[in-house]
């Protein structure tokens, strides 16, 4: 149910993203948040939210024996859509790591 969840949330997410890219461009998509103070807040918000998700996902990597770097590289370059899929493909706990 979970991953049909993330599933749901990705591609309705990446409607989004491809429709806002296809009108705006990606400097579109980040240019209006530097016009006003609260627009900024908005991309201060943003990058706090995801710099804790990487915090996270660095600990959750490496706790899971994987290689954190290719998701944090993601989560730099596409934003939400590095988490999300490593969320979809995110493996079993090896037994003897700790948390």
């Amino acid at each position: 149910m979970r991953r049909v969840l993330i599933l749901i949330v990705l591609a309705l997410f990446g409607a989004l993203t491809a429709a806002a890219l296809r009108q705006h461009g990606y400097w579109g998509i980040i240019e209006p948040h530097f016009k006003t103070f609260g627009a900024g807040q908005v991309f201060a918000d943003l990058v706090i939210a995801l710099t804790l998700v990487m915090m996270w996902l660095w600990r959750d990597a490496r706790s899971r024996g994987r290689n954190p770097w290719p998701w944090l590289v993601a989560t730099l370059l596409l934003g939400s859509f590095g988490p999300l899929v490593y969320l979809l493909t995110r493996g079993r706990r090896k037994p003897d790591a700790a948390v």
